[in-house]
């Protein structure tokens, strides 16, 4: 387990702050979207947080001396990790990691054995080496999107 500094704090995401995870989801690295384009697809403020409500999309965020600097989340009924998203200047430090159990503790806890995502196959993508670090293997299938399909899978 990776322990943070009293500054970094944890907690299970609140429906009323989907306009900031929008905003921070323009803001990563290699992953950004913007509102526009998320719009596009359908996932705005509002549409993320009927989601959130209805208990369709578990999520933790992460706050460094209160401001948000991260977040993941998952579907509740098909074991999905949806999205993770972190600040450039807070990756390396294992917040993503954190994050990334905590939802998959909660998926884990509503029976999921097997938990997937979509992932890129370009080794020079932090997401390529940071999934595979963590024991999530290629299923060798694409998403709609044109992604790796990993997953990882709980032993009994």
């Amino acid at each position: 387990m990776t322990t943070h500094p009293a500054s970094i704090t944890f907690h299970a995401a609140n429906a009323d702050d989907t306009a900031a995870f929008i905003d921070l989801r323009g803001k990563t690295r290699q992953n950004a979207v913007s509102a526009e384009r998320l719009a596009e697809v359908g996932i705005t403020a509002a549409s993320w947080a009927d989601m959130m409500r209805s208990g369709n999309l578990p999520g933790h965020v992460c706050h460094h001396d209160g401001q948000l600097v991260g977040y993941c989340f998952g579907a509740r009924d098909t074991g999905e990790i949806v999205v993770l998203a972190l600040l450039p200047e807070f990756e390396g430090r294992g917040i993503g990691k954190t994050m990334l159990e905590r939802v998959m503790t909660d998926l884990r806890a509503r029976g999921h054995q097997r938990l997937f995502l979509g992932c890129s196959d370009d080794p020079a993508s932090r997401s390529y080496g940071f999934y595979r670090y963590l024991g999530w293997t290629s299923t060798g299938e694409r998403d709609k999107y044109g992604d790796d399909v990993l997953e990882f899978r709980y032993t009994a």
